[in-house]
């Protein structure tokens, strides 16, 4: 009697064991649902303040002895030259940086003159002249009246003449087909450069 209790009793739990090795194993069948956790909020874009936007640069007005000392189409009308594009080239490039202005021209040939004023609150003109160092061979012009510096130089086909009075320095510079045309045309227009220098 004794034994077949043991074997029914083994039995059940044979059948157990079995029926629990048909089950998948999922534990949340035999578990109670964790609690849920909540779900995160979508992080909000950072918003970054929009910077102040920047002015733009005022342009600095032009000295009066600037404008007054830089030629004008009048002054060159005899020339028979238009207006043509400032190119600040050559010599003119390598003069210390002040308040400038200024203008152009174009020959029918082809040819090009360029005005350049300058004006130096921290120097003397005539010490911006002298320490000019541009290439080239030198040009001796004829000595103009009434200004405290003068220089010439001609580079290629290129010449440059360069005044000083006071605060300001007047660069005339010349480009041509020769530098004989070239040299030709500096020794025309000198004097109205001086004179408008003078004047200034």
């Amino acid at each position: 009697m004794r034994h077949r209790q043991v074997l029914a009793v083994a039995t059940v739990a044979l059948f157990g064991l079995s029926g629990c090795a048909d089950r998948p194993n999922d534990l949340d069948t035999y578990y109670e649902d964790p609690t849920p956790t909540p779900a995160a909020e979508p992080a909000q874009p950072s918003v970054r303040p929009q910077a102040a936007p920047i002015p733009p640069p005022t342009s600095a007005p032009v000295p009066a002895a600037v404008s007054a000392a830089l030629l004008t189409d009048e002054d060159v009308a005899e020339e028979e030259v238009v207006p043509g594009e400032s190119k600040v080239s050559g010599c003119l490039t390598g003069l210390t940086r002040g308040t400038s202005r200024s203008t152009a021209w174009s020959y029918p040939s082809g040819s090009t003159l360029e005005h350049q004023v300058t004006e130096y609150t921290d120097r003397d003109a005539s010490d911006v002249v002298t320490q000019a160092d541009c290439e080239g061979k030198k040009l001796t012009l004829a000595k103009q009246t009434g200004v405290e510096g003068q220089r010439a130089w001609c580079a290629g086909t290129t010449c440059t003449v360069l005044l000083a009075k006071g605060k300001l320095v007047s660069a005339l510079s010349v480009t041509a087909g020769t530098e004989a045309r070239a040299t030709e045309a500096a020794k025309r227009l000198l004097p109205l450069v001086a004179q408008r220098l003078r004047s200034a």
